[in-house]
């Protein structure tokens, strides 16, 4: 039998499980997609006995199929979501889905307690975001829900919750605590004062390494479990211990967020204002990133240029990079578009989005990712800040974006750009992360689609 080693990678909307065998490769995938449910407030949250159901269902048909030798099993999934557990080791709660609204009272009341918002937001470099800093989730937990707080033994971050579910052991692990949850004192390298003065340090189980795993008898098969990752920093994984020149990694979808392994940066205020923050990587030193919601609202501004030009909704898909055009509209510096999905400086906002001014959807189209490959300049600029950074990885949707990629080798010449594609990012680092093998100098180019981008000739139509 070949031997393998399965992942569990977990996202909010698809749930995948994939068998790589020793070079890396994937000899088995499957997908699936569960509904989800509602919590006791009426607010969507992941089916997480769904979840829990498949999980198991899968690996043991995998098992007994005996076509596979499973040496090892690992885990990544999404990140600020927390799962609450009795001293049973029973779930006490829903999965709270980090979009969910906290209440202004609860925020009013937490810096009441513990201080200055932006000191805290710079101490634990996570800007404020509600539940998706998760810590915030387990205060709101507390002053809303004393009673049942007070019976939770553990609280596991969603990846190591995952693992709990095969081995029963409860641990923390450094890119979970590290991803935007407020609960990390990066200069201090420990829980944040907040957390221990409202006693939440204790309700998590020991921090160790990502690298960790147990050799464990499961269904009478000694197997290697992880302890699971995030996602984020899963995908980042390969990059860090493939890739021997600094980068940084832009990763583009609904969310585009652009990482920084090689900065020693302490966030200021200003960084903070302009959504900055820190992630840990698997070896728990930080992450410089910043994001903003560039998929979101590519994908509202695209649905109305295809409204307004009664053009198909993949036309879009179709679009070339066009030198005439762009020289045309970086000569005007028009500012068009009103972007709905993303906070942006209201005084400066435009109110209102005129398409007439376009004679055609390409040539509006130009203009959207202008605008767009704007704010992705600032944000990136931001990320790399004084590091000493050789190379650019893009990587996610938008590397099909021909604009997109020109624009980008335009805004960085004194960079190396790449662009980077394998649909299995977060679920390699993953089984990376449970293996012993290094990674050899081919790595990058045999497992992803790397392409040079070079920025386009403008000067011979100036």
């Amino acid at each position: 039998m070949k031997k393998v080693t399965a992942i569990f990678d977990i996202g909010k909307t698809n749930k995948k499980f994939f068998l790589f065998d020793s070079e890396y490769k994937v000899v088995h995938k499957e997908y699936v997609q569960f509904e989800e449910i509602k919590d006791e407030d009426g607010f969507p949250t992941e089916n997480l006995p769904e979840l829990q159901q498949w999980l198991k269902m899968v690996f043991n048909r995998i098992l007994s199929a005996k076509k596979y030798n499973v040496k090892a099993i690992n885990f990544s999934t999404y990140g600020a979501s927390l799962v609450h557990l009795d001293k049973k080791g029973n779930i006490l709660t829903h999965l709270y889905n980090y979009l969910k609204p906290l209440p202004e009272e609860i925020k009013t009341s937490f810096y009441q307690d513990h201080g200055n918002a932006q000191t805290i937001a710079i101490e634990t470099a996570s800007p404020q975001a509600g539940m998706l800093n998760s810590g915030i989730q387990l205060y709101w937990l507390k002053h809303t829900r004393p009673g049942l707080f007070s019976n939770i033994k553990y609280t596991l971050h969603f990846p190591q919750y995952i693992s709990f579910l095969f081995t029963g052991i409860p641990v923390s692990e450094f890119t979970s605590i590290g991803c935007h949850t407020s609960l990390w004192n990066y200069k201090k390298q420990m829980y944040h004062d907040w957390v221990i003065d409202q006693e939440i340090d204790t309700k998590f189980p020991f921090i160790v390494p990502t690298q960790t795993s147990f050799n464990i008898t499961y269904a009478n098969k000694k197997i290697k479990i992880g302890i699971g990752i995030h996602d984020s920093s899963s995908a980042l994984t390969p990059y860090l211990l493939g890739e021997k020149k600094t980068f940084v990694l832009i990763s583009t979808g609904t969310w585009s967020i652009t990482l920084n392994p090689f900065s020693d940066e302490p966030l200021t205020k200003e960084d903070i204002n302009n959504n900055c923050l820190n992630y840990l990587r698997i070896d728990g030193k930080a992450v410089r990133a910043t994001r903003f919601f560039m998929g979101n609202e590519y994908k509202t501004q695209i649905e109305k240029l295809c409204t307004y030009f009664k053009k198909d909704s993949l036309h879009h898909k179709r679009i070339k990079f066009d030198i005439g055009l762009y020289l045309k509209l970086k000569e005007l510096d028009l500012q068009c578009f009103r972007f709905e999905e993303m906070n942006i400086d209201t005084s400066t906002a435009i109110s209102t989005i005129d398409l007439s001014v376009f004679s055609s959807f390409e040539e509006a189209f130009h203009q959207l990712m202008i605008e767009l490959v704007q704010i992705q300049v600032k944000t990136t600029r931001l990320a790399i800040g004084k590091s000493n950074i050789k190379k650019i990885y893009i990587d996610g949707g938008f590397i099909e974006n021909e604009v997109f990629v020109k624009l980008i080798a335009l805004n960085f010449k004194e960079y190396k750009v790449r662009t980077t594609k394998s649909p299995l990012g977060s679920a390699l680092g993953a089984a990376i992360i449970i293996s012993d093998k290094k990674l050899d100098s081919r790595f990058l180019k045999d497992h992803y689609q790397i392409k040079k981008l070079k920025p386009p000739v403008l000067q011979t139509l100036e």
